[in-house]
């Protein structure tokens, strides 16, 4: 159990890290649409993927490695209450459109890149 502890605990403070690196290099970039927790979501969203067909294909793995980068890394990574205050943020000024875009660019782009990150991972994988 604590070696599980410590698994997310730290998995989630480097994913925590990542996103603020990104935060503080990308959303100054355009300011309409913070671009940083776009990259956060979307590069989780493919993270992810891959690493739900890199466990399932190497199930043998100590449990402390999913926990680790699944629940730890990702979720200190991506962030759905960012995303959502932003986009809220931008219906309170009254953008609209820019609320719709960003709303739809993170929810179709998250998944899209999931199920792109589970492809590409089972193909390298499986293929070796």
């Amino acid at each position: 159990m604590v070696y599980a502890v410590l698994s997310v605990f730290v998995g989630s403070g480097l994913g925590a890290l990542l996103r603020w690196w990104l935060g503080l290099r990308l959303n100054a970039v355009f300011s309409t649409v913070p671009l940083g927790t776009l990259a956060a979501n979307l590069l989780g969203a493919y993270m992810v993927g891959v690493a739900i067909a890199f466990f399932t294909l190497k199930a043998g793995l100590p449990s402390e490695w999913r926990l680790f980068v699944i629940t730890g890394f990702m979720g200190g990574l991506t962030t759905f209450s960012t995303f959502s205050a932003e986009v809220v943020s931008l219906l309170a000024q009254l953008q609209f459109g820019w609320a719709f875009v960003a709303a739809s660019v993170h929810l179709f782009g998250s998944l899209l890149l999931t199920g792109l990150g589970m492809w590409s991972a089972r193909a390298l994988l499986v293929a070796h």
